[in-house]
């Protein structure tokens, strides 16, 4: 009776198991390039670099899965010189991502569904310790998955120049929508 009773849960649960794809993301081939704008028409991008990812696959959708980004990596990449080294040292400071403290940020996949031309994925992101729910698109091209995601920088008290926070800052406004776009690769 115990061998029946083994059989029967390793066909039930085994199949589960085997139909899901656990996927380690290659850090080295994936990236991540974010965009932030003034009210102005001023806009700085830069890029920055994962620790971690994995996801796991099934039936053609991910059901689970967590990024975690080096924010220590934080590079500007549309100044060049001491403008450069000035936005990036600003950036990780206490006005901003306050890096420091908080060397990490992470997405933690918990759903995804179908779209038309890939996957609407739902999660929780994490920055300066503070966690919100988010939706983002990914989207299939050959071997790497697109997604992009927008997030408010002003819900993770990411404060400077944000007219949440200050009024009357006319054009020195810094927009609290954050553009990030990454590029996946898995092993």
């Amino acid at each position: 009776m115990q061998i029946l009773k083994s059989i029967l849960f390793l066909f039930c649960f085994g199949t589960l198991f085997l139909s899901a794809q656990k996927t380690t993301l290659n850090i080295d081939n994936s990236s991540i390039k974010w965009t932030g704008k003034e009210i102005t028409t001023k806009t700085h991008y830069g890029s920055l670099k994962f620790k971690s990812g994995n996801v796991i696959f099934k039936d053609g959708l991910i059901i689970e899965g967590k990024f975690i980004v080096d924010m220590t990596s934080l590079l500007d990449e549309d100044l060049q010189g001491n403008y450069k080294e000035k936005l990036e040292n600003h950036l990780k400071s206490d006005d901003f991502f306050s890096v420091e403290k908080f060397n990490e940020s992470s997405l933690t996949i918990l759903s995804s569904s179908k779209i038309s031309n890939g996957l609407k994925a739902s999660g929780i992101l994490t920055i300066k310790g503070i966690s919100h729910p988010i939706e983002f698109s990914m989207l299939k091209d050959n071997n790497s998955w697109l997604s992009t995601l927008t997030f408010d920088r002003s819900k993770y008290n990411v404060r400077f120049r944000s007219g949440s926070f200050f009024k009357n800052l006319g054009d020195k406004l810094i927009l609290n929508s954050i553009d990030i776009e990454s590029v996946l690769n898995f092993n």
